[in-house]
């Protein structure tokens, strides 16, 4: 089984920096998801800051989410301290 999602914080343009639960940091590029769908509210960038952790992905208000397994495998990973829930 992959990772899953420990914490995330919305960045600049529509960017997620995601600490997964073995450590490892990475960010992911939500702007390709932003014309598709239910995604299409993510375009609100006050909308896009309410992100959090549910059940080990990112979801927002309105119960988008983005699958956990497709967060790690498409995130650039980085070396850094890990970041924590706000």
């Amino acid at each position: 089984m992959l990772p899953r999602v420990k914490a995330v914080r919305s960045k600049p343009d529509y960017q997620l920096e995601i600490t997964f639960t073995n450590g490892e940091v990475g960010t992911y590029d939500c702007r390709p998801l932003l014309t598709f769908g239910v995604f299409v509210e993510l375009k609100d960038e006050a909308y896009f800051r309410q992100v959090h952790v549910v059940n080990g992905t990112v979801a927002w208000p309105h119960e988008q989410d983005i699958c956990p397994d497709t967060l790690y495998l498409d995130s650039r990973r980085q070396e850094q301290a890990s970041i924590t829930d706000e």
